[in-house]
């Protein structure tokens, strides 16, 4: 993917992706199980455009606090989810990671995972590690969220299931 229009350098290419659509295309290709390839077509002299400097670093930032959630994950086990992405992580056999990352963080409070019929163990924001309330039941889990959102382009939520992830269809 490129970060404006072009796949080399272009001068009149003014039309760069914002950091938000850049950071949630990683997420969105992460949690299809694939890889974000990401173009950044340098000037004639070398160097690389500022715009593309600005939106690595933003992208490093938030790799640096949610890498976790993108590093050696796999796909989501949903097929879709209104509020945002999921990846996923099997630290043990007993226990799978998902990383829940919130585009759209609910006014409600509560981050509501339809279809999820495993037992929650616990629930963190990956930011921080502020311990979250979680409870289910035989096909939902509900995540307590904080009123605002920590991250506005993304926040991450790691939720510690137990077994693989067992997803009911109703």
């Amino acid at each position: 993917m490129t970060m404006n229009t072009t796949w080399g350098y272009s001068e009149h290419d003014h039309a760069w992706k914002s950091n938000e659509t850049l950071i949630r295309n990683l997420i969105d290709i992460a949690s299809k199980g694939g890889n974000y390839l990401l173009n950044i077509g340098p000037k004639g002299d070398g160097g690389v455009p500022q715009q593309s400097v600005d939106s690595l670093k933003a992208i490093g930032a938030w790799m640096k606090t949610n890498g976790e959630a993108i590093y050696a994950t796999e796909a989501s086990p949903f097929a879709k989810l209104d509020w945002g992405r999921c990846t996923r992580k099997q630290p043990s056999d007993r226990i799978t990671r998902l990383y829940l990352h919130v585009f759209d963080w609910p006014s409600s409070g509560r981050l509501v995972l339809t279809g999820l019929a495993n037992r929650p163990v616990e629930a963190f924001l990956l930011a921080g590690n502020q311990r979250l309330q979680v409870a289910g039941d035989n096909s939902a889990v509900t995540i307590m969220l904080p009123a605002e959102a920590p991250d506005k382009i993304a926040t991450v939520v790691a939720l510690d299931i137990e077994g693989a992830p067992r997803i009911v269809r109703p």
